[in-house]
């Protein structure tokens, strides 16, 4: 043993051992990208950079230790270097960490992840993937803008996904089969109570009751919902659908109390004082803006959100044969469409911008022409015109584009003399939504700005201490899924919150991307995919829905959803959630660097039946090349330039390759990948079934699905390492063919039946054929206790050797 000096303290360590192994074994990290502990280190990426008294910076890999030496494992000039290296790393690294679907994605969902799932037939797991960030999926499934299909990259070749419609396949599949339950942590004590059951409170209770904490949800409506319930219509989505899924966030355990308003049954402080520890105010926006016109107040003037809210609860309302809806978002579109199957005859919207300004869902705009109501572009409300106390029209203005506004669309302006009439018996204004903050009896109770209430946008934080809000009543009116995300984020910052913890953003993983679809246009890897036409929603035809509020929308078959999934391009690294590469970027707080035009692009190989390879991704460390040569003796990886693939070496399935995965275990950087891989919920600690050996695995599970292997680095027999076998061969266990229950044959066929049937079957046959008469053969996917007890039995009870089995992959 000798002494060194490590980060300022004295330590000892074995003589000979590299600075590398010296802080490892001292418990400290050095960050490395080319070292693996079963090769011979080269310090090739100059990551593990530390500084040693005298002799400047080097590689802590492949230095040797020597007595009295003094070592500095992390400062400024360390940082910079090492910031710098991956710097130049990431400058030729050409691919997405995250899919750009997921990015879009409000809520963060995996979408990758689960349409992977349904190519599978794995419903149940890629619903319970979903519900990592979003708990209202088949709610989301049918309402949501899709923000996630404009970012897909699918729309480079063809169309983009149905993203949204196989969200919607998974959850209804979810609901009328075995739905998915959370776990719940043990009770912390804790109560929290959650103003608003929309889905920003809906999605804060979900996630706080896995907790372990006590929710409450005070809604001051008569049913919980909020605006997904009063705000829109049926046709979009039916109740049923949404009370499926609330019950499914009840039944762990959250309180909705309906019926009760904050500021008339309650308010913040009597909350506080009957022991709430925390307090999400999630009330949503729903006061309609009104037009501030002559005759607003005229009979027959209609507020859009209290219209669909009236609607919803069963109301009787008289619109008359002719209607005018002034405003060109989703609340607007939706109460014509409503209003037309209120017996209206003639439905009319109003807009002052033209139609690539409407801010409501193209597609909605579209399904509302089909349903022949008219859109008045570029014309604005003047005045309601009266007959006898109630309206008889509308005076309108033609308008022009000028300059764009604050919001950056184009700022309509009147054209002189260009008035029209429009008759109308009933007027529906629906410009806009705030919250109703008649609660607060000042401004400053919540701090309020521009009619919101204000809340950090990291942590959700009011200016009342354990007091949290978010959603509509923060940001305004806006999509169902963006409330959703700040429910999630508001119930993780109330976790740290009564843990003690401090409330401070969480640090956003560094992530690299090829580019925007603008930028990517005629890129040869997106001009060679074949051609797929996305898979056509079923839905009723525009004559079949005017006059009814049923669903629009069928849903996709089982066969449409896993076609519709078999189009995704897979754009995320499915080595993302275990890139070194990624890791230290995030750290070193390493800048994205921008698209670089004219950069080589290598061709993927996805050749091989279990593995892809990316050059593109290549940092070009060897331990691929190296593992593959010089651990596993093989030399089916090589390094013509960065990884081996065409033009520069074969592909895989054309080498020597054993499929061992060894070169995908190393590869720190997703550059090789196992290519039916997806990031676990949960690993199970087992044994390789398929031979004596005894070699450990961890199963990577989701549900009921294996979505991963990897060897056990513990385990003395195999020390991680797998043969192709044990990595791969376990896709049987959730194959659709693989028997779930006993089969007998009767008159010739074979039929399903009980467990006790055929064990008393079995049983008197064996009895009937004992000794050499009777031979054992079972499976190497079965387990090895499973095996031991087949030859034991056929031994000791039936008194033969007669005993083999098939391990063939």
């Amino acid at each position: 043993m000798i002494k060194v000096t490590l980060d300022g303290k004295e330590v000892s360590v074995k003589n000979g051992q590299t600075i590398l192994e010296a802080c490892t074994q001292n418990g400290i990290h050095i960050p490395t990208l080319c070292h693996d502990d079963k090769l011979r280190p080269l310090g090739l990426c100059r990551i593990c950079m530390v500084e040693v008294q005298g002799h400047g910076l080097v590689t802590s890999c492949d230095t040797k230790v020597w007595p009295e030496m003094v070592i500095d494992t992390y400062n400024d000039k360390i940082r910079l270097f090492r910031k710098r290296i991956l710097e130049l790393l990431l400058s030729e690294h050409y691919g997405d960490c995250v899919a750009p679907c997921q990015i879009a994605c409000p809520a963060g969902v995996d979408i990758q992840g689960y349409l992977t799932l349904i190519r599978r037939g794995a419903y149940k797991e890629a619903a319970e993937l979903i519900k990592e960030t979003l708990p209202l999926p088949a709610v989301i499934g049918r309402i949501c803008p899709h923000s996630c299909e404009e970012a897909c990259r699918r729309s480079l070749v063809d169309q983009p996904i149905s993203i949204c419609s196989l969200k919607r396949f998974v959850a209804d599949h979810e609901l009328s089969e075995e739905r998915f339950v959370p776990a719940i942590k043990p009770k912390s004590g804790f109560k929290i109570a959650i103003i608003g059951s929309g889905p920003a409170g809906l999605s804060a209770a979900y996630y706080l009751i896995q907790m372990g904490h006590e929710v409450t949800i005070f809604e001051a409506l008569p049913k919980p919902g909020g605006m997904l319930r009063y705000g829109i219509p049926d046709y979009r989505l039916p109740k049923d659908i949404l009370d499926q899924e609330i019950t499914a966030i009840t039944e762990p355990g959250v309180i909705i109390k309906t019926n009760q308003a904050l500021g008339k049954d309650f308010t913040i402080n009597s909350l506080l004082e009957d022991g709430f520890h925390a307090i999400f105010v999630a009330i949503g926006a729903h006061q309609s803006q009104k037009v501030s016109i002559e005759g607003e107040d005229l009979e027959g003037v209609l507020l859009g959100t209290d219209f669909l809210r009236s609607v919803a609860s069963g109301q009787q309302t008289e619109l008359g044969k002719r209607v005018v809806v002034i405003g060109g978002g989703n609340t607007a579109v939706d109460a014509a469409r409503t209003a037309l199957r209120l017996d209206a005859e003639e439905v009319t919207i109003l807009y002052r911008r033209s139609r690539t300004e409407m801010p409501a869902a193209e597609w909605e705009v579209d399904e509302a022409e089909e349903e022949i109501i008219k859109i008045h572009f570029l014309a604005a409300p003047v005045r309601i015109m009266e007959k006898n106390g109630r309206v008889d029209g509308i005076e309108c203005v033609k308008m022009v584009l000028g300059e764009p506004d604050t919001s950056g669309r184009r700022r309509p302006e009147p054209i002189s003399g260009s008035e029209f009439v429009l008759p109308a018996d009933s007027i529906i204004a629906a410009i806009g939504q705030r919250p109703d903050l008649s609660f607060l009896e000042k401004a400053s109770d919540l701090g309020i700005e521009r009619g919101n209430i204000t809340a950090d946008p990291d942590t959700l934080l009011t200016n009342i201490k354990g007091v949290f809000a978010g959603g509509d009543c923060v940001t305004g009116a806006a999509t169902a899924v963006e409330a959703i995300a700040a429910g999630k984020k508001a119930a993780i910052a109330i976790g740290h919150y009564l843990g003690g913890e401090d409330l401070v953003a969480a640090k956003i993983p560094f992530n690299i991307s090829k580019g925007k679809l603008n930028e990517l246009l005629g890129v040869e890897e997106f001009v060679q995919v074949e051609h797929r036409p996305r898979r056509k929603m079923p839905n009723l035809r525009p004559n079949e829905r005017r006059s009814n509020f049923q669903e629009i929308e069928f849903g996709y078959t089982e066969d449409m959803a896993k076609k519709e999934a078999e189009r995704c391009l897979e754009c995320g690294c499915k080595g993302n959630y275990d890139c070194t590469l990624r890791e230290l970027a995030t750290d070193y707080e390493v800048s994205a660097p921008s698209v670089r035009r004219g950069m080589n692009y290598y061709p993927q190989d996805k050749s091989h039946p279990f593995i892809e390879r990316d050059s593109n991704k290549c940092i070009a460390c060897a331990r691929c090349a190296r593992i593959c040569h010089e651990v596993q003796g093989v030399g089916a990886v090589g390094l013509a330039y960065r990884m081996a693939t065409p033009p520069f070496g074969q592909p895989l399935q054309e080498t020597a390759c054993e499929s061992c995965g060894q070169c995908v275990t190393t590869c720190p950087v997703g550059a090789i990948v196992f290519n039916k891989d997806i990031q676990p919920a949960c690993e199970v600690k087992t044994i390789c079934p398929y031979c004596g050996c005894g070699c450990g695995i961890y199963l990577g599970i989701r549900g009921n699905t294996i979505v991963n292997v990897r060897g056990d680095i513990e385990n003395p027999v195999n020390k991680g390492n797998l043969c192709v076998k044990g990595r791969f061969g376990h896709d049987f266990i959730n194959h659709p063919d693989r028997l779930t229950s006993p089969l007998v044959k009767k008159k010739g066929e074979f039929v399903e039946t009980t467990w006790e049937e055929a064990l008393d079957l079995v049983a008197a046959k064996f009895s009937q054929h004992k000794g050499d008469k009777f031979a054992a053969i079972s499976s190497a996917r079965c387990t090895n206790e499973e095996n031991y007890l087949v030859q034991k039995f056929a031994r000791a009870v039936m008194g033969t050797n007669n005993i083999d089995h098939c391990a063939r992959l």
